[in-house]
């Protein structure tokens, strides 16, 4: 059970973080605010250490990756397909949708693959209401199979996910995936933290107990028809580009404005260095995969126990009567 701690708690181990985040706090104002720490607390169950470690290792992995100058242009061949895309409208809570398509990988470098997902989630964050923090991810497993599964790359993937976008998942939902997602599923638990496996459901077109979710957190009219919607629509590749680049302009003066400052573009190798000095042999980077390495899927599930077949096929019950929020 989740730890519950007043307001005042919450306030003080906000204040212990950044303290031991110190002064770089003051210069990388988004992601060291104290929703973004209260994150990575309650992604470590309120230890302030842990939390503050975890934090550093994202601060250098943004100063050394810098996802936020990533650009269409650079990511724009792992898109084609429409493996990720966010969706143009919200779930009934207001969290921005992440539609993942693992059947439709098209390319096999993995170091481009976590790009792309990083753009995704980098668009999914810029684009959430202001009241609201998470997403939702929805997982079509249409041309699934098991010919892409590498267990170096999804281990990377649940490195980029875990440990550098904590409690952003606010649900996820896994629609109609075949019996060998089992078996895959079992592979990857290792790989993962248990917090987030009450959060994804198993949902069938052919159970209508089960397919009660979707109507709980989406607004039919507006969901893909595959999904169980009624909208009709595809992925449309050039629109979606559309939608991309508008979002980089409207961004643009935004993230030039802390980018290019001369006072943290000249200390951001710095900060990076001292970073790395402060984690020691714990610093968390993201590591170039080989470019054999192919990523099966962009969902990394978190498990407490691997779920026997008749769970996954239950009556509906289980997702019908979760917290969805």
């Amino acid at each position: 059970m989740e730890k519950c701690l007043s307001p005042e708690e919450q306030q003080t181990k906000i204040n212990e973080v950044r303290k031991m985040i110190g002064s770089i706090a003051d210069k990388l104002p988004d992601i060291c605010s104290e929703a973004s720490i209260l994150r990575y607390l309650r992604a470590r169950s309120w230890n302030t250490a842990k939390a503050g470690k975890m934090l550093k290792q994202t601060i250098k992995w943004r100063l050394d990756y810098k996802p936020e100058n990533i650009r269409w242009e650079d990511i724009a061949r792992e898109a084609e397909t429409g493996k990720i895309y966010r969706a143009n409208y919200f779930d009934k809570f207001g969290r921005a949708v992440l539609i993942m398509r693992p059947g439709f990988q098209n390319t096999n470098v993995v170091s481009g693959q976590i790009k792309y997902l990083v753009y995704c989630m980098e668009n999914a964050i810029i684009n959430l209401k202001s009241d609201q923090e998470q997403m939702v991810w929805l997982v079509d497993f249409q041309n699934w199979n098991t010919s892409s599964i590498s267990i170096k790359a999804t281990r990377e993937t649940a490195n980029v996910l875990q440990n550098h976008y904590p409690e952003r998942l606010g649900f996820g939902i896994l629609y109609n995936p075949p019996k060998i997602f089992e078996s895959f599923w079992k592979m990857v638990k290792p790989f993962i933290e248990p917090k987030t496996f009450k959060k994804v459901k198993f949902v069938y077109s052919n159970n209508p107990q089960s397919q009660k979710i979707m109507e709980e957190l989406f607004d039919m009219d507006k969901l893909e028809s595959s999904f169980g919607g009624r909208n009709s629509v595809s992925f449309d590749y050039e629109a979606y580009a559309l939608r991309m680049k508008e979002d980089e302009k409207n961004m643009s003066n935004l993230i030039n404005s802390r980018s290019s400052s001369p006072s943290l573009v000249s200390e951001t190798h710095q900060l990076s260095e001292a970073l790395a000095s402060d984690l020691g042999s714990d610093g968390d980077e993201v590591k170039s995969s080989s470019d054999d390495e192919i990523i099966p899927s962009d969902l990394v599930l978190d498990d407490e126990k691997t779920p026997d077949r008749s769970e996954l096929h239950n009556d509906g019950k289980d997702v019908v009567n979760s917290n969805i929020k």
